[in-house]
């Protein structure tokens, strides 16, 4: 069995009067898992750092730029039994303006914001549930037991 860490997972949100609100996206008819919701996710292109992947494709999924963005201490990850390989995707975080305007791919049919909690609902791994509890817990209750890395944009 081999490793591999060529994909990425990033959460979008933004900060309202009642908390913080995620972007879920959901992808388009012809896509691998039609209709399924999800944070923005992709690969790491040869000779690209995890954190410009998620950069990248949040910009080319959802036409946003963060005013911040952060790895939060998450990493997903899944077996593939047609590669026998298990796949390592870190997680990051990123702010956007609360009034910013979401401009899909082709990629995508549809997206919302969602509370966290809605958004666990819609989301279908557990990984992708635990890393919104991560990022809610620590962007709306400032933990101090958690610690994000930021990194400057």
């Amino acid at each position: 069995m081999k490793s591999e860490y060529e994909l990425i997972e990033a959460h979008v949100f933004r900060e309202t009067k009642g908390g913080i609100e995620f972007l879920l996206l959901e992808r388009s008819e012809k896509e691998i898992f039609p209709g399924l919701w999800q944070m923005v996710s992709g690969k790491i292109r040869d000779n690209e750092k995890a954190y410009e992947a998620a950069l990248r494709e949040i910009k080319e999924e959802t036409g946003l730029t963060p005013g911040k963005f952060w790895v939060a201490p998450n990493v997903n990850s899944f077996y593939s039994p047609e590669t026998d390989s298990l796949s390592y995707l870190p997680v990051f975080a990123a702010k956007v303006s609360a009034d910013c305007e979401v401009k899909l791919s082709e990629e995508h049919s549809e997206f919302l914001w969602a509370e966290p909690e809605e958004a666990k609902k819609l989301l279908a791994w557990p990984g992708q549930k635990k890393s919104i509890d991560i990022i809610s817990e620590y962007f709306t209750k400032r933990s101090d037991l958690l610690k994000f890395i930021e990194i400057m944009l």
